[in-house]
């Protein structure tokens, strides 16, 4: 009983027509049920915690299906807490301040602390945070937040230095294979008395589609159940699961960390030279729903960043695959993004434009703001003339080694090397050139400073 006070933290259950869903009739009802999180195991740091009654504050992190509020459940029923669920989408700050006020309250009338759930956690704000962090530190709440979110950037380090990160990971396909079974052999809870079959290669196209998510895969088993309840003979294969599922629904939040861990991993083996893989992440990406002109944008970025000069066409490449996928869109346009993508992987390396303009950008910022030399400047009217600029310009054309030999960089910079070529594919013919004009330009100096 939470008391008048937490009605309005969650809306009454409604009124079921029939029975509650698979996934949550399956819900594990003790830590022995909890599948494939190794923090729950025998040895486990949880079960020592409970054994202890020492149980702190938690961080649950991970991928939807993994157990997170499960484990609040549990923990909640086998400890002596109050059990408050609230969730970050739909409260404020009032209300995390009149929880906070309650639980002080009755932790002084009952000697014992509300194990508080917030599921979202995430989705509060730096203000909304701060105003656990006095009830966590002085023991009056037992804070357990879950969140699909990377928590180093989206928790407060105050919070977090008071709560123990628990890390749950997805799923894999042999545990799904496990949580399923249990579903339909289970009489009671799940869906035994349907006498429902998996063939195996439908059981593992089922699971291959939830992604280590364990909710996901009970939804699934239960859309195929309900299209194969009036069949005399349950048999699944794998066409009927795929033809009742249709899509399959990978993790992706384009503003979220999975977001970022993708483009990294496309990134990355392109930079390896691995075209498999790239071409692998780019049908993650656009599967899962990605903007495909965002990755366009990052492929035009590759073709500077990591292979430059050394491949001069990789650039025009990405520009062109970028046109063409404005011109076509979907799914036409991704072959075309496809094509940039293996053009990158296979394209020898070089990030020596990246380095260099690095390099130059420092200068800028770091050094003083040096006037341009005289032999740079125009100098249109007489004035300028008179003022000495242009004094000392060669013109390249006119002398026989094409260059003039004067320093084109300010004095304080003077003779600065920042771009240095690499001897892979067409930079190796630059490193070459760039080596010619330099000991030409020494030798029109020296020529010069003899005269």
């Amino acid at each position: 009983m939470n008391g008048p006070l937490f009605d309005h933290l969650e809306p009454p259950a409604p009124e079921r027509s029939g029975p509650a869903p698979l996934a949550d009739r399956m819900r594990p009802e003790s830590l022995d049920e909890v599948v494939g999180q190794e923090v729950v195991d025998e040895g486990g740091y949880l079960r020592r915690a409970m054994a202890e009654d020492r149980v702190p504050s938690l961080i649950l992190w991970g991928p939807p299906g993994t157990g997170k509020t499960t484990i609040a459940r549990i923990l909640a029923a086998e400890i002596t807490c109050r059990f408050v669920p609230f969730s970050a989408v739909t409260s404020g700050i009032k209300q995390v301040k009149e929880v906070m006020a309650e639980a002080a309250r009755l932790r002084g009338a009952e000697t014992r602390r509300t194990l508080l759930f917030v599921d979202e956690i995430h989705r509060f704000n730096r203000a909304q945070q701060d105003a656990f962090l006095p009830y966590v530190e002085s023991g009056d709440i037992l804070l357990i937040g879950a969140t699909t979110e990377n928590p180093s950037f989206h928790i407060n380090s105050a919070l977090l230095s008071r709560c123990r990160l628990v890390v749950l990971r997805p799923l894999s396909e042999a545990e799904l294979e496990r949580v399923v079974a249990q579903a339909l052999a289970d009489e009671e809870r799940g869906l035994g008395s349907l006498r429902i079959e998996f063939e195996d290669d439908a059981l593992a196209t089922l699971v291959q589609m939830a992604s280590g998510d364990a909710r996901r895969a009970l939804n699934l088993v239960e859309l195929v159940a309900l299209d194969a309840a009036g069949d005399a003979v349950r048999q699944i294969d794998a066409a009927r699961v795929s033809r009742v599922v249709q899509q399959k629904v990978l993790l992706y939040d384009k503003s979220g960390e999975e977001h970022f861990n993708l483009i990294s991993a496309l990134h990355k083996s392109l930079r390896e030279s691995d075209p498999d893989a790239a071409l692998y992440w780019l049908a993650r990406m656009l599967t899962a729903g990605e903007a495909p002109l965002y990755i366009a944008r990052r492929l035009v970025r590759f073709a500077s960043e990591d292979v430059g000069l050394a491949d001069p066409m990789a650039l025009p490449q990405t520009l062109a695959a970028w046109d063409a996928y404005h011109r076509l869109g979907s799914p036409e346009g991704e072959l075309a993004l496809a094509q940039a993508t293996l053009y990158l992987s296979l394209a020898p390396k070089s990030n020596s434009v990246y380095a260099a303009y690095g390099e130059v950008r420092r200068a800028v910022e770091e050094e003083p703001a040096a006037p341009v030399p005289a032999a740079l400047r125009n100098a249109p009217t007489k004035l300028m003339t008179e003022l000495g600029y242009g004094e000392g310009y060669v013109y390249a054309h006119s002398v026989d080694e094409g260059v003039g030999g004067i320093e084109c960089l300010p004095e304080n910079l003077a003779d600065r090397c920042f771009y240095r070529p690499q001897e892979r594919g067409f930079e190796r013919e630059l490193s070459l050139r760039l080596e010619e004009f330099r000991a030409l330009k020494e030798r029109v100096r020296r020529s010069s400073s003899a005269k």
